[in-house]
């Protein structure tokens, strides 16, 4: 099953965005699901970091609140709202 992570920072939270960022590539590197697509979401400016969006697929839906509680950016408490929903993943048939 896939699921989506949609998480977006508190206000100001880049510095400790930027401080976590290292320890929470490491982390993604070896995940406990696997990683379909992941990076963060920008400000209107295409620049700025504002939150982080993951399309995973996991077992279950356990799993994938496990591998999000863990993640450094949580236990920085940078994500003033966090969402995870399952996912239909469809393919893309346009030509």
């Amino acid at each position: 099953m896939h699921y989506i992570i949609h998480c977006l920072d508190k206000a100001g939270a880049l510095p400790v965005r930027l401080a976590h960022y290292d320890a929470h590539k490491a982390y993604l590197a070896q995940p406990a699901v696997d990683i379909v697509v992941s990076g963060p979401l920008l400000a209107p400016d295409g620049e700025t970091m504002i939150g982080s969006f993951f399309l995973v697929e996991a077992d279950s839906m356990a799993k994938v609140q496990s591998f999000h509680r863990e993640d450094p950016f949580f236990a920085a408490g940078i994500w003033e709202r966090a969402e995870i929903h399952p996912f239909s993943k469809r393919m893309d048939n346009r030509a």
